[in-house]
């Protein structure tokens, strides 16, 4: 997983009014928990953004008025029109407790079955994992490079090494599906066993 620095300081008092005041200068309120007390701090929303608006997870060494802590965010509560965030919550993290989160979900390659004009469906741009910190990678990968039109990808399919997925072991999280205009696999196959000793259509496979 992606790491990330932040610094923090402590927050003198946790009341609407100071919350009011720190993010009109440009601080946004924060809390950490998981493990022992809560502890409330601030830090610089410019510095914050970077990571909330990234697709990336990030796993975040706080850096809270000298005290360290390693954490990810957990929550956080955006203003609905200026998009800006209002308040975060950060998770600290131990080596030896799991950890649950939402993980994007990334593909390599070039399906077969789109280059045959099928169209590529993403259900889930992200999947919610359950595993400790070290074995929590940047993303979920997934090479596709031999869909066919009709073909999908589950969960089941997954590699999840040193993961548990949240989601239905059936769901499906990529398939390429028929479109207009598309040429089944089956009519290729047909067209390359036709053609003797040429070589096979692009796409078709030589087995």
């Amino acid at each position: 997983m992606k790491k990330a620095q932040l610094s923090g300081s402590l927050r003198a008092n946790v009341g609407k009014k100071d919350a009011k005041a720190l993010r009109n200068a440009g601080q946004v309120p924060c809390v950490l928990y998981g493990l022992g007390e809560q502890t409330h701090f601030s830090v610089r929303s410019v510095d914050v953004e970077k990571l909330i608006f990234s697709p990336d997870v990030y796993q975040v060494e706080l850096d809270i008025d000298g005290t360290k802590k390693v954490a990810i965010i957990q929550d956080l509560d955006m203003h609905p029109v200026k998009d800006k965030p209002l308040h975060i919550d950060f998770l600290e993290l131990s080596d030896d407790k799991p950890v649950k989160l939402q993980l994007p979900l990334r593909y390599t390659g070039s399906p077969i079955g789109v280059m045959n004009g099928g169209k590529l469906r993403q259900p889930y741009r992200k999947l919610r994992v359950v595993g400790l910190p070290g074995d929590l990678p940047e993303a979920i990968t997934v090479e596709i490079g031999n869909l066919r039109i009709g073909q999908s990808i589950r969960i089941s399919d997954l590699n999840s090494d040193g993961l548990t997925f949240l989601e239905p072991a059936n769901a499906v999280v990529l398939a390429v599906k028929m479109a207009r205009g598309a040429v089944a696999d089956e009519e290729e196959e047909e067209e390359a066993a036709e053609g003797g000793d040429d070589a096979p259509a692009e796409g078709a496979s030589e087995e």
